[in-house]
C-alpha cells in the first residue's frame, strides 16, 4: 500500500491497515535500520494508574509506612 507525505508531515494509515487496531488512537513512532516504524501505544489516564497502583501496594500488603520507607531510601536519605 502506498501513503503520501503531506506538507504539514502527517501520513494517513490505510484504512485496511488501521483497522487492525481498533480503538487505538497513538503510535509510538521509530526507525529501524532506515525504516519507519508504527507501534500501537495505549493511554492510560493517570487516576487510572494510580489506582493501579494502590491496587497492586494493597494486594501486596504494604503499608504506607514501608512505602515512605522504601521512598526515602530510594532518594537516599534513609534514616539513621
Amino acid at each position: 500500500m502506498l501513503a503520501k507525505l503531506t506538507a504539514k508531515n502527517q501520513i494517513t494509515i490505510p484504512k485496511a491497515i488501521a483497522k487492525n487496531f481498533p480503538g487505538v488512537e497513538y503510535f509510538e513512532v521509530s526507525l529501524r535500520d532506515g525504516e519507519i516504524v508504527l507501534s500501537p501505544v495505549v493511554v492510560a489516564r493517570t487516576a487510572d494508574r494510580l489506582k493501579a497502583i494502590r491496587t497492586k501496594i494493597r494486594d501486596l500488603g504494604l503499608t504506607e509506612k514501608a512505602v515512605e520507607g522504601a521512598i526515602r531510601w530510594a532518594r537516599g536519605k534513609r534514616k539513621r
